[in-house]
């Protein structure tokens, strides 16, 4: 059985505004990684950096899709080397118009080719469930501004 981690937002934003919310570097550093630095194309590569007492995590990143604003892919290395295939775990963020705003479905998946992948799925499950909630308010907050 594959492992992997979903879940359901629903966000009070326009799929146009909750695309860039999940896409922008600008805007990814306001919900999840204190540092961003990619390019929401497909083969672009980059990196997300999260800022820790022992010192800095920097974590390789590869855009798989940028379909705006239905769907934004992207592999993350759990190595230092460059995300690809066998050394990373793939988000997708897909986007569909829903009451007024969009229904955000996220999921993570490639736990299962992943080293330590109970720690590993143990430790994003928190994250992941500290971070997505954070989309909500911010991408409604966006969409109020004039």
């Amino acid at each position: 059985m594959s492992r992997s981690i979903e879940r359901e937002i629903q966000v009070q934003a326009s799929p146009e505004v909750v695309y860039e919310v999940i896409s922008s570097p600008k805007h990814l550093r306001e919900w999840w990684p204190e540092e961003a630095d990619l390019v929401a194309e497909p083969g672009a590569t980059g990196t997300v950096t999260f800022r820790r007492p022992e010192g800095d995590k920097i974590q390789p990143v590869t855009v798989i899709e940028a379909d705006p604003p239905r769907r934004f892919a992207f592999r993350w290395s759990y190595t230092d080397e460059p995300a690809v295939e066998d050394n990373s775990l793939l988000v997708t963020f897909d986007l569909i118009p829903a009451g007024g705003g969009t229904l955000l479905r996220f999921a993570e998946s490639g736990y299962d080719v992943a080293n330590k992948p109970d720690e590993m799925l143990a430790d994003h499950t928190s994250g992941w469930d500290y971070f997505l909630p954070r989309i909500s308010p911010y991408a409604a907050g966006l969409a109020q501004r004039p």
